[in-house]
């Protein structure tokens, strides 16, 4: 569920969104993944709300500042909380890379 929902929430964006891992020939690509998901609420015994914890990372070769906030604009419009954000450069590949994490929070 959460998987399609990120997918789906960026899809306007117009650039591969991945799973993980991305294997294209793409020079700017996102790829995410979960990190941690716990039960955050239960009603009898049963879990009604889980907690999606979720590194986002856009991967480019070119200054990602736009694309960011596109990304960001999207994900708080769909229900995610940003957490924190880092600038980062990958030395072996040359690639500019931004890690940002969300939260959010899933209702069963």
């Amino acid at each position: 569920m959460i998987n399609k929902l990120i997918i789906d929430t960026l899809k306007p964006l117009k650039i591969p969104v991945c799973f993980q891992r991305y294997s294209g020939k793409a020079e700017t690509y996102i790829t995410f993944h979960e990190y941690f998901s716990d039960g955050e609420d239960y009603e009898d015994d049963e879990e009604s709300l889980t907690a999606h914890y979720i590194q986002v990372d856009v991967w480019s070769k070119n200054d990602y500042t736009e694309l960011v906030n596109e990304v960001k604009n999207l994900l708080n419009t769909a229900g995610f909380k940003r957490l924190n954000e880092a600038d980062l450069y990958e030395e072996d590949t040359k690639i500019y890379h931004k890690g940002l994490k969300f939260y959010y929070l899933e209702e069963r």
